[in-house]
Formats: structure tokens, sequence, C-alpha cells
């Protein structure tokens, strides 16, 4: 297991970033989100690294609960070398959100804002949730080493029922008050750490954070502030920077959902700043008219004087009003149609002018203007249209719009947040992600950061509807020259970012053959050799496997899909593969809870922790949580009815995990832990943990005879790893030529010498495997069986 600290991902970054080109440390604005360390009481620590060698002044106002201010340039700074060299200090005592900005010679730093108490840290415009040139003790590995539980934060557990709200539609919904949608929180997350550490998970991915607005946002993807941290997560002590200290005190990564494509249609500070929010209790965000305060410019825009007059319009009014000073969707002189693959409609899409020139509505050209009022989903209108009515299409052509969200999500990994997960992937040009996404986010990350895109393709060949731009192997590819790089024009005017535009979807069609399509060996054994992977064509950003996910209601046609698609990723060992998910199921029951029964399931996670790529688990899969009900109706049922359900009633009870798989319980959450579903899958982290191999390792089915049976190796001279295992899973099979030497089934105990290379595996039964691992010879084995046997794994 190769671990690397925390401080030298950090200054890892700030040379890759510096050498980029596109967006340095030292870019004139930085987005400030909350990351602060606890601290004791209800005040704000601030710590800024200072450049010019004088004493900084820090210059503040408009806080909470009671309003301090100063006169400008500020207050002197303390200078404070336990910080290190060049830091200085500032405490405001009693507050919990304060503005600042600080002076640093004849440096300024742009308008910040805290909004909870702790303690943090300002360096090189950016904020970070420790000081960053501290060794951090926490150590980041290879995200395939984890495996990944998958919450929405809100519907998991409720640690502090003080900060439970309604969402506007909860009543639309049926939501009562026992379980209104923002129900759980930071603090459940950091209460039942230990019951995800016992299943064995070491990795936790979160719906988004970031301050929502919406009718019914409890899910997070509806963002209206992306700097902040949703104030209905939060508790006292149970800060987002609490929760990702208390992962990483317990050896677990912390990956969080990110947005790029979309906001809220309620705007964005940052983008289409329309609103204010107001309230002096968590609750009073359960009303609308009375937490959303219209901005002056969108009253005057359309001759209102109160919040009072604009809610008195009809909703659909108000949405029209938004909606057109975010994207010019009513005065847009071009609304075409397009939705269709006609000879022409994409050239002339190419060549007309699709931005807005108006000086009032989407006058940055943040959003996608109005030129397509309808998308197609299966061509390349749908990496420009409005996906959802609560998703309204950044335009992520605009190199602002990059700049501003990778500088904002870059203070979330300053805070020490270990991947992203990138939501609505598929909506967005490669182009655009190769460009201006993927390697600045990757280098501000560091090593071992990690993210993964969802191009979401239901569909169950490779490549999807014979479209490899829309296809999911796709985005794992960097581009093969710098053709239409060279071309990106760097800066927002309307005629560049047209270009812009106009140059994805000319890249779109050059590249959408899937007959010229790159393949790799990264993932695939050469005989029974591992090789060094070539990642010199890598996007950098991982994928989740839909083709896989779609086929698992049966492991044996995952399986095959897999070894399909595997030549066209650029290394699939990195896939995160899972059954189901917030949004879907396998095709035969796609909008339910996956209901294929218990041994199908047992069957389906043998293959995912033992095959390529990295295991997913969404909450509440270890107890076929609320199997054949509907994932997601909106607010047209009560969340209890649905695959959204609280799960927090499973988890009552005490759990202490003393290691990975390895805890005491009681209560009912002892139950859960002790579900035939929950012992399969902890054995299979304990198996999978054990096993480097099975973390990281290439495979071949070459020699082998069997239905899911493959053999894997990964080597890593300098950590003196040499890890080769045979799998088959459920049935029998056979290898042939495989090295000679002792095999030890990581299920039975069973040893097997082998000395003519040849290895036969008898049938274990459905959900059953056997795992042997070569453990002699130099080989890196194991003593024997692993875990103890349950209803599946014996």
């Amino acid at each position: 297991m190769i671990r690397i600290k925390k401080v030298v991902a950090v200054l890892l970054a700030i040379v890759l970033v510096a050498t980029i080109g596109v967006f340095t440390t030292s870019a004139a604005s930085t987005n400030d989100e909350e990351a602060g360390a606890a601290v004791d009481g209800n005040k704000i620590v601030v710590h800024y690294k200072s450049t010019s060698g004088l004493t900084p002044t820090i210059y503040y106002w408009n806080s909470l609960p009671q309003n301090i201010e100063t006169e400008y340039p500020g207050s002197p700074m303390e200078k404070d070398s336990s910080q290190g060299d060049n830091w200085y200090t500032y405490t405001f005592d009693n507050i919990t959100k304060i503005n600042m900005l600080f002076i640093d010679g004849d440096n300024q730093s742009k308008e910040l804002t805290r909004g909870s108490s702790g303690e943090y840290w300002y360096k090189e415009n950016r904020w970070y949730g420790t000081n960053p040139e501290k060794e951090d003790p926490y150590e980041t590995t290879d995200m395939r080493e984890d495996t990944i539980y998958f919450v929405i934060t809100t519907r998991f557990f409720d640690g502090d029922t003080g900060n439970n709200v309604h969402c506007w539609d909860d009543a639309q919904a049926n939501n009562p008050d026992s379980d209104p949608a923002w129900r759980g929180d930071f603090q459940g997350l950091i209460d039942k750490l230990d019951y995800i550490k016992a299943l064995g998970f070491s990795a936790i991915w979160i719906t988004p954070v970031v301050t929502n607005a919406s009718g019914y946002d409890y899910h997070g993807y509806h963002a209206f502030d992306f700097s902040t941290v949703d104030v209905r997560y939060e508790s006292d002590g149970a800060t987002y920077q609490d929760l990702i200290n208390a992962a990483h005190a317990k050896d677990m990564k912390i990956v969080q959902d990110v947005v790029l494509q979309h906001t809220g249609n309620f705007g964005e500070k940052t983008f289409a700043n329309l609103f204010d929010k107001e309230y002096s209790s968590i609750q009073d965000l359960g009303n609308i008219e009375t937490s959303m305060i219209p901005s002056e410019s969108l009253l005057s825009k359309y001759g209102l004087s109160s919040a009072e007059e604009y809610y008195a319009q009809k909703p659909s009014v108000q949405h029209d009003e938004r909606l057109d000073l975010m994207k010019q969707l009513k005065t847009a002189s071009q609304n075409v149609n397009s939705g269709t693959l006609a000879a022409n409609a994409l050239a002339d899409a190419a060549s007309s002018d699709k931005v807005s020139t108006s000086d009032v509505y989407n006058s940055n050209n943040y959003y996608h203007n109005g030129y397509w009022q309808s998308l197609n989903w299966d061509d390349y209108t749908a990496k420009y249209c409005q996906i959802a009515g609560d998703c309204v299409d950044l335009n992520t052509e605009n190199p602002d719009v990059a700049e501003k969200l990778v500088d904002i999500y870059g203070n979330y990994i300053g805070m020490g947040v270990d991947g992203f997960r990138v939501d609505t992937a598929r909506h967005i040009s490669r182009l655009s992600l190769n460009t201006m996404f993927n390697k600045q986010l990757n280098a501000i990350g560091g090593q071992n950061f990690y993210m993964f895109g969802e191009i979401c393709c239901r569909y169950s060949q490779v490549w999807y509807r014979d479209h490899a731009s829309e296809s999911v192997p796709f985005y794992t590819w960097d581009e093969p020259d710098d053709s239409y790089s060279s071309q990106w024009k760097w800066t927002n005017t309307p005629e560049n970012v047209n270009d812009n535009m106009s140059l994805t979807l000319k890249h779109w069609a050059e590249y959408d053959n899937v007959n010229n399509q790159p393949t790799s060996t990264n993932a695939l054994l050469n005989g029974n050799e591992y090789h060094t992977p070539d990642y010199s064509q890598s996007s950098g950003l991982g994928a989740i496997d839909f083709q896989m996910h779609w086929q698992f209601d049966d492991a044996s046609n995952a399986f095959g899909i897999a070894k399909a698609e595997d030549k066209y990723f650029n290394d699939s060992t990195w896939n995160v593969v899972y059954v189901e998910s917030h949004d879907y199921s396998p095709d035969r029951g796609q909008k339910d809870r996956f209901a294929g029964g218990t041994a199908t399931w047992a069957e389906n996670l043998s293959l995912m922790f033992t095959f390529r790529g990295i295991p997913c688990l969404y909450y509440g899969g270890e107890v076929e949580f609320k199997k054949g009900s509907v994932i997601d109706v909106g607010p047209n049922a009560p969340l209890s009815t649905t695959g959204r359900a609280y799960y927090g009633d499973y988890l009552e009870g005490s759990v202490t995990a003393t290691d990975f798989s390895q805890y005491t319980a009681s209560g009912t959450v002892a139950d859960t832990l002790n579900s035939p579903l929950a012992k399969h899958i902890t054995r299979l982290n304990q198996i999978r943990r054990e096993i480097p191999a099975l973390q990281k390792g290439q495979y071949s089915t070459e020699g082998v005879s069997g239905d899911m049976a493959f053999k894997r190796r990964y080597t890593d001279a300098t950590q003196g790893v040499d890890s080769f295992v045979c799998v088959a899973v459920t049935n029998a099979a056979t290898f042939t030529g495989v090295p000679n030497g002792k095999y030890v089934d990581a299920v039975t105990g069973d040893i097997k010498n082998v000395t003519d290379g040849k290895l036969s595996i008898a049938a274990s039964g459905k959900g059953n495997m056997r795992a042997y691992v070569l453990s002699s010879n130099g080989f890196t084995g194991i003593d024997g069986k692993i875990g103890d046997s349950g209803s599946y794994l014996k």
C-alpha cells in the first residue's frame, strides 16, 4: 500500500498548476467555501500567509450574530511563528459569519466570507482546512485500494434533529414532520463512520455539499452557491471540515460529488446572483418567500419593487424571469429545435451564433444561451441544453466559467477531499473537460486524488447508439494531439465563446466514429505478466462503468460486456462499478431499487469485489433496502416510499470498528450488520484488502475455461509486491499455463500445489467464489482462509 503525505500532494499541486498555463495558484480571484478546522467556542480564527514582507491588515464587515466592522485598510494581523514563517493570525470572538479581505503591501485579496466558526488558513488565494505547509498525519493511497460506500447525506442518518428542515415541496410530496427531506446530516455521518468501516468500506461518496435552492433540493444537485457548504448539513462540531477530519482519523476517504454542468434555476452566487438567503434559524429555510429575497437587479429588470410583488406573480412567470436572465431563454436570437442528426444539422449549428450579445440577459455567457429549445438525449445537443428544470446548463466552453469552477472546487480539495465524482459529465464536451478541467483539478489534488465521471449511457452495448462521442470509454482519453486545444480561446467575449462552442461541435463529429477509437492494454495482463500501464493518453477522468451497471441483472452478462469494452478504456481498473444508484438499477427494473434476489446480489458482489474496477455500494444495498421501490419520483410521493428513503432506523444502536471489517455492535445496527448480504460484503472487503492483485491487478482470461473466471496480477518491485490470483465466481473453472507453486484459497483456506501449470476449481454455487492466491516462490501470498464463512462465501 503506497501512501503519500498530504503536504507532498499540496506542494506538487502548486508546481503542477503553475506549469499548466491556464490557471495558476496566483490567479486574481478565488472563491470562498467553508474549510474551517474545529475551534473551541463560537469564534473564527484566520491565518494568512504574507508574501510582501510587511504586516498584513484584515478589513472586515457584515458579521453574525452581531455586526462588527473596521475602517479600511483594516486591523493589523498578529505575526504567528507557530504556523511557520510569514504567517499572521486574527481571531474573531463570538462570531460565526463574517466578510473580509486581506491587504498585504500592494496586494489585496478578493472579498471573502467565512460562514461558520472554525480555524482557517489562507495561502496563495486559496483556503485550507489545515496549515498547507505542515505535514498532515493522514496519508493518501491509490483509490483502487479502496471500496466506496455511497450515501445521500440527508437520507442516511440524522445526527442532529436541530437542523432538520422541510424542502419547499415537501407538502406536495407528503413528507411528514417526522421525515423532512433534509434529515440526515454531517453529524449523522460522523456518528456512523464506524458502521461503514465495519462493513469494510474505506471511502465514502457523498452527494453535493454546496448551498442549494430549489423546491426539492435535499440531494444537493441544484446549486445556489458553489462556494459555500449548505448550512442544513452542518451542526456545532459537525462542519464539513469536521467530517473530513473524522473520516481521515479513521483512515477513510471522502469523495465529494461535484457539479460542473449546471446550477439550480434560482441563480448561483458566482454566475447569476439573483437572490439572497435570509434566515434566523435553519427551519426558516423551509419557507421560500421569507428566506429567498430577490435581488435588486432581478426586481428592477422586471419593474418590480419588492419581494412581495415578485412572489405575487404566477410561479411560471417567476421561473421564466429567472431563466431569461440566466440564459436568455425567451429573447435568444436563435431558437433551433435540433434534436436530429440530419446531414446539415451539426454543420449549421457549428456555423451559427449560439451566444448572447445582450448586456442584460446572460450578459457574460456564463450559461448556454437559449439556442436549442429541446435536446436529443442521444446526440450532440445533450451537451448544450438544459437537462431538467432545476438544472440550468452552464456554458462549459466559456473559459471564465471553467476558471471559476476550478478555483471553487480547488478550495474543497484544500480542505482534504480525496476525490470527486463528476456529475453529468456526459453533458459536457470531452474537449472542454480535457482542455479546462481535468488537468487543472488533478494538479490541485496531487498524487492519489481521483476523479470519476457520470457518463450516463443506459445501454447494453459498448458504444452508445453507435456514437463514440457519447460513450463512457471516450471520456477516459486525452486528446490525441493539440489540433483542437491550440485553437481554444481563453478570453471571455461572445465571439470567443461562440468559437469554442463551434470547436466542440466539430470535435464531436470528427471523433464520433466508433471504428476509429484508441485501444489500450492497461487493464490486461500479457500472458501471466503484469506490465507498467501507459497513462500518457489518459484524460485524468475515470468513469462509472454504466455498461456493467446496466447488465447486472445477471453477473455473467456484466462480466461479458466488461471483457468486450475494456480495451476501449484507457484503464478500466479505475472504473467505479456498482449494481444500483440513486438514479437507476440494472436494465430490467431500471427505475426501481434492485430486486433481483439475494443470491443474485451476492453473485454480483462476488464479481465486483474480485474483478477489475473499484466496487461501490449505494446505501442500504447491504440489506436490500427498499428493493422494488421506485428510486425517484421527485415531489410526487413521500420519500419514505422510494429508493431514497431514510436509512437511519437500520442504524440505531452502537457500533465500534477496531479496523476495517472488524467491529463490535449492539442494538438494531448489530442486526443490520449481521444480515446475509452485509456479512457477505464485510468478508469480500476483507478478502480484497488482503490481496493486492484484486485491488490494482491487470487481468486475463487467456488459458481460462469457465463462465466468470479470470486471473489477475499486480507487481510493484519498489514495494516488494508481486500478487497473483485465480478467481472463479459461482461456477467451475480450469486455469492452464499459470505459474507453478502453492495456491491458497482465500475463501476456504484450501491449498492446491500446481506443478504442471494447471489449476482446477470446482463449482462453488451461486454467490460463492474461489480466489486461489499464489503463495510461494517469491509471490505475495496469504496464510490461509480470510474471514469467517457466511451464507454465500463458504
